[in-house]
Order: structure tokens, then sequence, then C-alpha cells
């Protein structure tokens, strides 16, 4: 069984999880995710591991309460365990020395790239880092982000903290107005961020990374639940990816993919919430 180390809420609906894994912090990789069960007869639902301790076996997981399992794993407390924690998966991030390398992480992609980031720039890369949220008091690992990078650069849709505007704003200011040579950029968020930063480097050929998150099931390729469309061919974001060329992704069929069981999950999640109201 694995246990809940510490559970902290970090904002609204945010919370950040340690949880002794020490086999899967020993051999996890940026890029990589886990999937976990909160009760043996719970759902299955795959998190990107934001952080590890080799050392003390634990890694770190951020995850937002927006359903029935994410409510389930936000009320466990310290010394709790979860039914099941199952990796590293998928194919780790890409990392070697690039030269400038351009990290965004909007909303929960913060947690996301924040271990690339680190791994770059241990690597010897010049790391501009671009985090975004809708407001200041949304905004995920900022300290994290900062020690990970060479540079930090901020936006907030509102205008409450650092740049007011998108983290595509700040991109095209370093490629247009300061001419960064800007070798690679990674972007992991919303698909609609994604989407923007990867139509606005196609126009300066940069090669972009984005980190895909379709519905997934069993993290090994055997149920094709998380298939996308990828330079016209069909992959698996759980053993091809998650990582993909942003210039290739259908980023449209991704969009729909995700739509699914949106209905389902709101109707399993009212439930529980009625449920949970009588007791």
């Amino acid at each position: 069984m694995y246990e809940i180390i510490e559970n902290k809420s970090i904002g609204e609906g945010v919370n950040v999880y340690k949880i002794n894994a020490p086999d899967i912090a020993a051999k996890a990789l940026p890029g990589q995710f886990v999937i976990l069960r909160v009760h043996k007869k719970g759902e299955r639902i795959p998190i990107t591991i934001a952080d590890t301790d080799k050392n003390s076996g634990y890694i770190t997981i951020l995850v937002q309460t927006l359903g029935k399992t994410t409510h389930l794993l936000s009320e466990l407390k310290a010394g709790d365990e979860l039914a099941d924690l199952v990796g590293p998966l998928g194919i780790p991030s890409e990392i070697e020395n690039f030269g400038t390398v351009v990290c965004i992480g909007g909303g929960f992609g913060i947690a996301a790239v924040h271990p690339i980031a680190k791994a770059l720039k241990n690597a010897g890369n010049d790391v501009i880092s671009i985090i975004g949220a809708r407001r200041k008091d949304l905004l995920l690992m900022e300290n994290e982000m900062r020690n990970a990078s060479s540079q930090l650069l901020i936006a907030t849709d509102d205008g409450s903290y650092g740049t007011k505007g998108f983290v595509t704003d700040i991109l095209k200011r370093l490629i247009v107005d300061d001419k960064k040579n800007i070798i690679r950029v990674i972007a992991i968020g919303p698909v609609p961020m994604m989407k923007a930063v990867s139509d606005f480097t196609k126009k300066y050929n940069i090669k972009t990374i984005v980190s895909l998150n379709p519905i997934m099931i069993d993290g090994t390729g055997m149920c094709g639940a998380c298939r996308v469309l990828v330079g016209g061919q069909t992959k698996f974001a759980c053993v091809d990816g998650p990582d993909f060329d942003a210039h290739q992704v259908d980023f449209e069929n991704l969009v729909n993919r995700q739509r699914f069981y949106k209905d389902e999950e709101k109707s399993s999640y009212e439930c529980h919430r009625k449920e949970h109201h009588k007791e």
C-alpha cells in the first residue's frame, strides 16, 4: 500500500500530496506519470509526477478537486493509504543540452513542466520558464519553478501578478522583440494554451513539445482510450507519449475526445456530493 505522507491545501481546491513510493521515486524521470486509485472499487486517474525525492522515497503530485475521485483523494490524511499506485508510466521527456529552451506551464501544467525544466537546467540549458494562471492566487509552484529556471516570467489573465495577458504574449516578446535564439519550446497546460503556443512557434519553425492528457484508463496501451491523432496517425498517449511534437498534434480531435464523458463525470460527482452531504 502507498501511504500519504502529506496532504496540504495550497489554494482553491488544489492539494499537494507527498506519497511514499520508493520504487517509483527511484525510477521516475521527467515527463512521466502515475495512475492511482483511492479505493479498490474506484476509478483509475493519471497524474503527472511533479517531483521526486529518491533518498526519502516519496513522489509529489498536485491535484485539483474537480470530480468524485479527486474529492475522495482530498479527504485522505497523512497516514492514510491509496489502494494502488502504478508507475512511472509514459516515455520520459527528451533531456539534453539544446541551448536556450523555453518551458511554459499554464495552470496545472506548471506541476508537469517543473521536473522537465529542472532537468533541462541541470543538463546545461539556458531555461527560460513562463508560467501563467487566471489570477495571482491560482499560480502554482512559483518558487520551485524559479529554482528550476535560469529566468522565470509570469503572466496572469487579470494582471494581478506579473504581465497582464497570456503566456503566449510573453513568448511573442521573447521571439519577436528580444530576438532570443530559442531552440526548443515545451508547453504543458490547457489544450487551448498548448494549441496557441504551437500555432505561434510553427510560424518561426521552433521545435515545440506538448504533453497530452486525454482520457486514460490502464496506462499500458491495452484499452485504447487515450488515443490521439499525431501526424495523421493514431498514437496512445500512455505508451507513445505523453510528449508529442506539437506541430503534428490534431488538437481539435483531442478536445472532442476529452469531452466524451463530461455528462457522466458531472452526474457521478453530483451523486457523490448528495451522499456526502447526507452523511
